[in-house]
């Protein structure tokens, strides 16, 4: 039937609206018109019948074959209200893109700051330029000298210009290089200059001797001796000591050494161990010498003799001589004793004598006495004593005594001030004191007043005349006993009087008291 054909275009006409929808276009053996920009209903398609097989349609949209009813065509609406999509809103303009990200420039001025036989201390400036980017941190690279492996050493970026390179082998000759890191990545880096020898810094050895053993340390026979004296020097130095120039006898004195100190032990100290001790301490071609001077003392012995000199009224001379053992230091002085020979019994007469004689005086006449002397050190008195071999006798001279006559002088005098009384100022709160000296005979009486009223036994004053010296004691003066004092002597022959004005002034209080 010639009719028949129109309705199978208007079928083919919904296939390609389907193919549009479909992510490819489908092929078509003639030539269709480009689609429109926006979807279009199935029926504005302008394809072709033969388009209709195309690849990718679903069975459900093929056209119906000869014979068949039209109406096939309504039975593809129940997918067909799937609605257009809608029209994109306009977006606005993107922004430019950022700048490229860039790394820093290369740290400066490495330099290594310390280093012992297993570390390096390095420091470093920040980059001179570090961009938008800012700084993240940087990377520490080693290398053995002679290679190009280099290796980092931090795990963590190092936030610090500051970084210790630690467990290294001693005698290793490193290079390094430190690296600025951000987020445009690695800067170029900066290097030492040259391999860095990981080896102790040597520092010059030097023995610090304390204070109290830089003079003559003195110690007692049988004391313990145990000196330290510290010392310094990198590496390690070696440490050896001698005794008036010759070795130690190990025997007697025991060394101790550690890396800082030195110690000098001696159990029971004898006098063979005085002497002049020298501590050497050398690193490498350097080295420090310290002395030491110790001596040993004990007791001195007896002085070398005693004899009596001459005996005359109640009076003995006596002489004695060095004691031969001094107990290794100097004799500081000589205590004599004496003994009646009726009793036996010593008695000190003289002590810290410092002469090799002495004259003993104040003896009972009638008694015969003996004499002994003890030699004196820093350690104390000696044990034994040099006795006299002979005996002094204060003889009875059976003289009976006249006193001289002469003619008696008259010693009377009217009171005479010697010293007057100063102008005193002192303050409120402070004992004072007013002094004068005044001579008379017979002893004058003393009277002081204050502001012409007598002063008389007011607690608040001392008054004291002792050996023709007068003095008052004002006990912590006030505001009101400031005035003019006077002192006044007389007795039978007359009267004198000196004065003089006391100042008494206001304590001054410091602003930090006052709060």
């Amino acid at each position: 039937m010639p009719s028949k054909p129109a309705p199978i275009k208007k079928a083919a006409k919904k296939e390609p609206a389907k193919k549009e929808k479909a992510p490819e276009p489908a092929p078509a053996p003639e030539p269709a018109p480009e689609p429109a920009p926006e979807p279009a209903p199935a029926e504005a398609a302008p394809a072709e019948g033969e388009a209709a097989p195309a690849e990718g349609a679903p069975a459900e949209g093929a056209a119906p074959a000869e014979g068949e009813a039209p109406a096939a065509a309504p039975a593809e609406e129940p997918k067909a209200p799937t609605p257009p999509p809608p029209d994109e809103e306009p977006k606005p303009p993107s922004p430019p893109p950022p700048p490229p990200k860039e790394p820093t420039s290369a740290p400066l001025d490495l330099f290594v700051e310390d280093k012992n036989d297993t570390s390096v201390s390095i420091i470093w400036s920040q980059p001179e330029t570090v961009g938008q980017c800012g700084l993240d941190g940087y990377t520490i690279e080693v290398c053995k000298d002679g290679t190009e492996d280099w290796k980092a050493i931090n795990e963590d970026l190092q936030k610090s210009c500051r970084y210790v390179i630690k467990n290294q082998t001693t005698g290793d000759r490193l290079k390094i290089r430190v690296v600025a890191v951000n987020a445009g990545g690695r800067s170029a880096p900066v290097s030492l200059p040259e391999a860095v020898l990981i080896k102790e810094v040597a520092d010059r050895p030097k023995v610090r001797l304390p204070r109290f053993l830089r003079q003559r340390y003195v110690a007692h026979v049988g004391d313990k001796i145990n000196l330290t004296i510290p010392f310094s020097g990198k590496p390690k130095p070696v440490v050896s000591w001698t005794k008036n120039g010759q070795p130690l006898d190990t025997k007697k004195v025991n060394i101790r050494s550690t890396d800082r100190d030195s110690i000098l032990f001696i159990r029971a100290a004898e006098r063979e161990d005085s002497g002049v001790y020298e501590m050497c301490v050398k690193v490498e071609d350097f080295e420090d010498k310290s002395p030491l001077i110790l001596q040993i003392v004990e007791l001195p012995g007896p002085p070398a003799s005693v004899k009596i000199v001459d005996t005359w009224g109640f009076n003995v001379s006596l002489e004695w001589g060095v004691p031969t053992d001094n107990g290794n230091t100097e004799i500081t002085g000589y205590t004599i004793q004496k003994a009646d020979k009726k009793t036996g019994e010593w008695f000190n007469v003289l002590e810290h004598c410092h002469r090799l004689n002495a004259t003993i005086s104040d003896l009972i006449m009638g008694n015969t006495y003996k004499f002994r002397v003890f030699a004196e050190n820093k350690c104390g008195m000696s044990e034994a004593a040099a006795v006299t071999k002979g005996e002094a006798k204060i003889l009875k001279t059976g003289i009976e005594y006249k006193p001289p006559e002469y003619k008696e002088h008259d010693f009377s005098e009217a009171p005479k001030f010697t010293t007057s009384l100063s102008d005193r100022a002192t303050t409120v709160g402070y004992s004072t004191k007013l002094l004068c000296s005044v001579r008379g005979c017979p002893k004058p009486k003393i009277e002081w007043t204050k502001n012409q009223m007598i002063i008389g036994d007011d607690p608040k004053y001392r008054q004291i005349c002792r050996q023709g010296i007068c003095s008052l004691e004002i006990r912590k003066p006030g505001n009101f006993d400031g005035g003019v004092y006077a002192c006044k002597a007389k007795n039978d022959h007359g009267e004198a009087s000196v004065s003089c004005k006391l100042e008494v002034r206001q304590a001054v209080v410091a602003d930090a008291d006052k709060k």
